[in-house]
This record gives structure tokens, sequence and C-alpha cells, in this order.
């Protein structure tokens, strides 16, 4: 009975040690074998390799390029523009005996809060040497390539590979957001106050233009009717004289027909004027009388004498409105020989 527990604690013993004797290296990662610590064989090739159980450690590293972000970490540019960079990089072990050496037991986590503080330290010397425009337009490229290499100089020491440093986002802290708003803001409403003067001051100038045309156009307009209308008139004058020189009491019976016309009009007329006035030459003349209405121009015109006390009572005149345009009624009142008539004409409501 103490013999088969020997036996058996014997292959328990040799189970162990079958176990810890070997271990595999992944075609993804780099292997260290340690004795009590040290260093004593690094091994990239993958494959099947034996160890002494309990004294030789296997430490396995990833041999992948790994990523590492950031924190948001705010700097402050040559124009002292605070901004909040947030960065990322990519990283890969190079020399799996450095980096044990420099990191110790901790590991790719120690590696990566070690490198942040590389980045970090990075960040700020480069981007607090150039203003912010430089960190938000197409100057950003030259900026992290910067960052990159100084970036691997120093972790070259860890035994890290830094292969690219990228910078995800730059922007203005919370509270310098506001301002930086208001600032730009402003700065547009400058340009629309400036392109709005711009486009009056054009639309001024045109419109001044415009009406310079319109004057002169008006003007050459205005003179070239003022010139037709004199030779319109001076050719009617012209007419009138020829007319008036070759029938002289013609011209003077005509005239004054057209005046009648034009003062006898509406259905209500009455003219006031003295009996004695030139007007009525042709309506007291019996014989202009009687060549107007064998011309057909004036109806038979009745003249009665008004009967009054006074002895320098004047005719009063009464135009039928038969032939006429409008019926027109003549009254004649004087108060002596040397009164002069007022011609008074209230034309009826068409």
């Amino acid at each position: 009975m103490r013999r088969s527990y020997v036996i058996l604690g014997i292959l328990a013993v040799l189970v162990f040690i079958g176990l810890n004797s070997y271990y595999i290296v992944d075609e993804r990662e780099k292997a260290l074998r340690l004795w009590f610590g040290e260093v004593t064989a690094e091994i990239g090739e993958p494959g099947l390799y034996f160890k002494v159980p309990v004294i030789h450690e296997i430490a396995k590293y990833d041999d992948r390029i790994l990523p590492l972000d950031t924190e948001p970490l705010e700097v402050t540019p040559a124009d002292d523009r605070r901004l909040v960079v947030d960065a990322f990089a990519r990283w890969r072990i190079t020399d799996a005996t450095q980096f044990r050496r420099a990191v110790g037991a901790s590991g790719i986590s120690g590696a990566r809060s070690r490198l942040e503080r590389i980045l970090n330290a990075e960040l700020r010397e480069v981007l607090g040497g150039v203003p912010s425009d430089a960190v938000l337009s197409v100057d950003r490229v030259s900026l992290m390539n910067q960052i990159r290499d100084q970036s691997r100089d120093e972790a070259d020491a860890l035994g890290i590979r830094v292969i690219d440093v990228r910078i995800k986002r730059a922007d203005l802290p919370d509270q310098n957001l506001e301002a930086t708003f208001e600032r730009m803001r402003a700065e547009r409403q400058r340009e629309a106050a400036d392109e709005i003067a711009r486009g009056n001051e054009a639309a001024q100038r045109l419109r001044a233009q415009a009406d310079r045309t319109v004057v002169e156009t008006t003007s050459e307009a205005q003179r070239e009717a003022d010139i037709i209308r004199g030779e319109a008139d001076a050719l009617r004058n012209a007419i009138y004289a020829e007319a008036f020189g070759r029938d002289p009491e013609f011209f003077a019976f005509y005239r004054s027909m057209s005046a009648y016309e034009r003062a006898i009009q509406g259905r209500n007329s009455t003219l006031v004027i003295s009996p004695n006035s030139e007007f009525f030459n042709y309506l007291k003349s019996d014989t202009s009388a009687q060549i107007a209405r064998s011309a057909g121009q004036l109806p038979a015109v009745q003249t009665d004498t008004a009967e009054d006390s006074s002895t320098d009572a004047g005719p009063v005149i009464e135009v039928p409105d038969a032939g006429l345009p409008d019926s027109a009624e003549t009254e004649t009142d004087t108060g002596g020989s040397d009164t002069t008539g007022a011609a008074d004409t209230q034309p009826a409501d068409e």
C-alpha cells in the first residue's frame, strides 16, 4: 500500500516535470528564457522548445504592431492659444531583451505608460514651438512626422520602435470655445458688412449711370421735340400768314367764328361784357351775319334791346343753341357808357 503511494507520487512528479519542461512560441510572439530573472536566451522563431522546470522562466511578448491611444492633452502653442490634443501611436517591440531590462516584469502595460509619457512630452515640445494655425492646417502632417522621429530616439532605449504618430483631434478648450465663436462671428459680420458696402457702392454707381442716361435721353428727346414743335409752329404761322395775306377780311371772320365756338360752350354759358366790345362785331353787322349764315358757321341771331330807364343800357344778345355745339345765353349789363365788362363763364357739368 505504501509502495503504491510512492509510485503515484513519482508519477505525479514526472507528469509535472514533463508538462513544465517544454513551451510553444507562437508566430505572433517573442519569448525570453530567464534563469532566476536573468535573460539567458531570446527566441524569435515559432516552434516547440524545452526548458528546465522551476529553474527556467519563460516571458512572452506580442510581436505585432500595437496601438496606443493617449489621453487628451492640453498644449499651448506659440500664439498662446490653448489646444486640447488627442493623439495615438503605433509601436512594436524590436528588442525583447532590452524591453525586458527596461520595463521589467510589468511587460506591455508598463511599456504603454512609459511610451505615453514620451509622446506627451514630444507633443508639448513640438506643438509649443508653432502657432495654432499650423496645428489646424496641412502643416500638421510635418508636425506629426517630427513628433514620431523624436519619439523614436527615446523609445529605442526601451527596445521599442515607434511606427507612426497621428493627431486625431486638436480642439480649443471648452472655456475658450465661446470666445472663439464670438470672434469668428464678428469677423464674418465684418466681411458681410464689407460685401454689402461694396454692393451698395456698385448699385449706386449703376443707378447714377442709369439716371444720367435717362436725363441725357430725355433731354435729347425734349430737344428734338422742341425742334419739331418749333418747325411745326413756324409752318403753321406761315400758313396762317399766307391765308391772311390772301383774304384778310375772311381770315378775321374765321378767327372770330372760332372764338365764338370756343367761348360759347356748355348748356348754361353766360358772358357779362360791354356791348361795344369788338368781340361782337360780326354779330352786330347784318352783312357779316348774313355771310356767316350763308356759310353755315352761325345760326340765326335775334337781337333785342333791353328795356331800361337808363340811357346807357346796351343791347342784350341771346344766342340760341341751334346749330352750335352747346346752347349759350349771353346777357349784357352795363352801369354807364364808360363801364368795362367782366366775363363770368359757368360751364355746365358734363
